[in-house]
């Protein structure tokens, strides 16, 4: 049996100090740790991930780059974005690193729909698009079979810092937001509504066998 899942609302935060709380979290976790979700705002901030190329830091300025563990190029962070870690056991749940990133993807989705704003991901390029501009970025580190980073979702941020960037490692990729297409500036409020929809859609893998989620592992766009 699953031990309970925890919901815990971090506000305003470091990104380093909750990186590193992440890591410290999954590295000493065990069979019965129940699971975490970690709802948050961070300070300004751009990450790198292991994959990523310093060419597609245009011109960061000011604001601080950090390298991190989770897959990917550069995403930016900062206040009015919607955070989402989950830090689950995948092979206890059942699910692959792809299933997760569906999930998290699904889940975005159809919070979207409850403003009438059309949403997709695409396969080749993870994320959550409307009419082509990106409003949710996701990345994940598999270690141990226990996934951490997660879910970015823009909803009423400065979306200056983007253009210092090749967001994800895309050129001339658009970023977007929910109060721009009409939906709610209330982080908490939208949270309520997007926890729900991704614990509806952590699922098992089809054939219910146990997952591949090799350490190390990582995902992203």
């Amino acid at each position: 049996m699953i031990p309970a899942l925890r919901i815990r609302r971090l506000g305003l935060s470091d990104y380093i100090s909750v990186w590193r709380g992440m890591q410290a979290f999954t590295a000493t976790r065990g069979p019965q740790t129940p699971d975490e979700i970690w709802l948050l705002e961070h300070h300004p901030v751009f990450t790198l991930g292991l994959s990523g190329h310093r060419e597609h830091l245009l011109a960061p300025g000011d604001i601080p780059v950090v390298h991190v563990d989770r897959g990917g190029q550069v995403t930016y962070h900062g206040p009015g974005q919607l955070v989402v870690y989950p830090l689950l056991d995948l092979r206890r749940r059942m699910l692959g690193p792809r299933s997760m990133v569906s999930a998290l993807e699904q889940a975005t989705i159809a919070t979207l729909s409850t403003w009438g704003i059309g949403a997709t991901a695409r396969r080749e390029a993870p994320g959550v698009y409307v009419a082509g501009k990106k409003i949710a970025s996701i990345g994940l580190r598999i270690r141990r079979g226990a996934c951490y980073h997660g879910l970015a979702l823009n909803v009423a941020m400065d979306l200056e810092p983007f253009s210092r960037i090749n967001p994800c490692g895309h050129v001339g990729l658009k970023m977007t937001q929910i109060s721009d297409l009409g939906g709610p500036d209330d982080l908490a409020a939208i949270a309520e509504l997007l926890v729900p929809e991704l614990l509806a859609h952590l699922k098992p893998t089809p054939d219910g066998s146990p997952p591949k989620a090799p350490s190390g592992k990582q995902f992203s766009g």
